[in-house]
């Protein structure tokens, strides 16, 4: 809820951060020093109406967000970052402010409708090829290769949202709040590349939600569990062979709709291939550029099934994007960023009739 007459200092932070805006920086557009700029922040003092205007403005949100509650909290120790090695504190930070504009939106989405419960088990104690095998079996997937990731996740309680973030050091992060699960994944990457981190994700989700979520150790395992439940050990041992080529290896990845690099990489974890194998196939991926740029790549991107019915029954309701943008005290770029750029010729045609407000009180259903 807006408060008019308290201006919120946490709000301006959050602001910059999201941002990736230093302090002498914003302070050098507004023309004051750094000092009177902190001072804003650390709530000393209250910009004057032209100032506030003026940071409106440069930081890109409308003047009503300074006036809102404290944004939702986000326990970042327990946050699981893909590739935070190669991250900047910059990057990281606007991936995390924009982790909690999406748990207000999904608060927002929760006042309204009855959203999918999570069903993710909790396999923590399992092995990770054995917990992609034991959640398979849950999920009654069997064998069969996974058509749509981020469909099956929302069909199993995950919150899954995009990040739009203008980099390659990022692919996704996750974390559990109020017992939802939550995955974020980088637009900006292959298809192929997406689909496994979302299943990285999935397995930290399931193996670490009471752990350590960062380390090398745990990064591998939930490399191991992505590989097995992309990649079920049955399923690639019966349609593989000792003798694999680079043809046959552009061609299978198609099957499992994987990346030609995970599928060598599954290929020598089996022990189907040699060592000396996986390393030829390797060189051979990067010399002619694979690891990159994807050979035989899927064209279509994967996209949220669950936020278009949402969105075609709240237009029947009359309330549009930019509705629950000034409702959350952002612009309706904010949100689409996290809701795969969804445009209105996306969101038409069938699937609203099976979702209903709270009001309704029935559940929205998202097949897999």
């Amino acid at each position: 809820m807006i408060n008019k007459s308290s201006f919120n200092h946490r709000r301006l932070k959050f602001a910059r951060k999201r941002r990736g805006v230093t302090i002498k920086d914003i302070s050098g557009k507004i023309d004051i020093t750094t000092r009177a700029y902190s001072n804003y922040e650390n709530g000393q003092r209250v910009p004057p109406k032209n100032t506030l205007e003026l940071l409106s403005s440069i930081l890109d949100f409308p003047t009503q967000f300074f006036y809102l509650d404290d944004p939702i909290p986000l326990d970042t120790s327990c946050v699981s970052f893909r590739s935070l090695a190669r991250m900047s504190a910059k990057v990281r930070d606007q991936a995390l402010h924009a982790g909690q504009i999406a748990l207000e939106f999904s608060k927002w989405l929760d006042s309204q409708f009855d959203l999918p419960m999570s069903d993710l088990p909790d396999l923590r104690n399992y092995e990770p090829e054995a917990a992609a095998e034991t959640l398979r079996s849950e999920w009654v997937i069997g064998e069969l290769p996974i058509k749509n990731i981020i469909h099956l996740l929302e069909a199993k309680g995950v919150r899954v949202f995009s990040l739009d973030e203008e980099t390659q050091d990022m692919d996704a992060y996750s974390f559990w709040q109020d017992s939802v699960p939550f995955i974020f994944s980088n637009t900006r990457k292959t298809v192929e590349r997406s689909r496994f981190d979302a299943a990285h994700e999935l397995g930290h989700l399931i193996l670490h939600k009471h752990g350590d979520a960062s380390g090398k150790e745990v990064e591998a395992e939930a490399n191991r569990f992505a590989s097995a439940f992309l990649m079920p050990q049955g399923s690639v041992v019966s349609r593989s062979t000792k003798f694999t080529t680079l043809n046959w290896l552009i061609s299978a990845k198609t099957f499992w709709r994987v990346s030609a690099a995970a599928l060598v990489r599954r290929l020598s974890d089996l022990k189907i291939i040699t060592e000396w194998q996986y390393r030829t196939l390797s060189i051979e991926l990067s010399k002619r550029g694979y690891m990159k740029k994807e050979p035989n790549a899927i064209k279509e991107r994967e996209l949220s099934k669950l936020l278009p019915m949402v969105f075609q029954t709240l237009r029947q309701d009359k309330i549009s994007k930019n509705d629950i943008a000034s409702d959350l005290g952002v612009y309706a770029v904010e949100i689409d960023k996290l809701l795969f750029n969804l445009t209105l010729t996306q969101m038409n045609g069938g699937g609203a009739s099976s979702l209903r407000t709270k009001k309704d009180r029935s559940h929205l259903k998202v097949v897999k």
